[in-house]
C-alpha cells in the first residue's frame, strides 16, 4: 500500500482524523474485525494473522512498507519502543506485534483506559513466532498495556 493509500484508509477510519480508531467497540458482529498492517514478505505476520483467524476474529489486512507501519505507529501515538513487525487497530485499541488472541479478547472485555497491547519485538513463542522452524522453544515475553502517555504495565507475563 502508497503512503497515500495508508493514509486515506487511516482517514476513513477516522471520518478524517485518527480518532475514529479509538471507536466505541462494535457489538453487533459476532467476530471482532482487527485491522493489520503489515510487509508483505513478513512470514510471522502471516502466523499470527492466522493465529488471529483460528481464535474467531476477523482479518483486515494491508501490506506497507516498514517506513509506513512506523509512521502509523507515530501517529497512532505509539512509542517506537513498542515497535514489532506488525501494528493492528482493534475497537479502539492499538494492538503492536504478536499479542495472543486471548489477552486481546480479555482487553475488550475489561476496556481499560489504554492506548492499547504490545508484545515488543519478536519473542520466539508468542503466536507468530511459534511454528516449527522454532524447535517448541518459547522464550520469555511480556503483553504490555500501554497509556496514552508512553507509560506501560505488564499485562499478561509468559515464561
Amino acid at each position: 500500500m502508497h503512503r497515500r493509500s495508508l493514509l486515506k484508509t487511516l482517514a476513513g477510519l477516522a471520518g478524517g482524523t485518527l480518532a475514529g480508531a479509538f471507536a466505541a467497540p462494535q457489538s453487533t458482529q459476532s467476530k471482532p474485525q482487527i485491522e493489520v498492517w503489515k510487509s508483505p514478505t513478513c512470514g510471522c505476520c502471516k502466523d499470527w494473522i492466522s493465529h488471529m483467524q483460528a481464535s474467531d476474529f476477523e482479518v483486515k489486512v494491508h501490506e506497507v512498507s516498514d517506513a509506513a507501519k512506523t509512521s502509523l505507529r507515530a501517529q497512532l501515538g505509539l512509542a517506537d519502543k513498542f515497535g514489532s513487525c506488525h501494528t493492528a487497530v482493534i475497537s479502539g485499541y492499538v494492538v503492536e506485534g504478536h499479542v495472543p488472541a486471548h489477552d486481546i479478547r480479555r482487553l475488550l472485555k475489561e476496556r481499560p483506559r489504554a492506548l492499547g497491547l504490545a508484545v515488543p519485538g519478536m519473542p520466539v513463542g508468542s503466536p507468530g513466532m511459534d511454528g516449527p522452524e522454532y524447535g517448541g522453544r518459547k522464550d520469555p515475553y511480556a503483553v504490555l498495556l500501554v497509556q496514552r502517555d508512553g507509560n506501560s504495565s505488564i499485562y499478561h507475563a509468559y515464561q
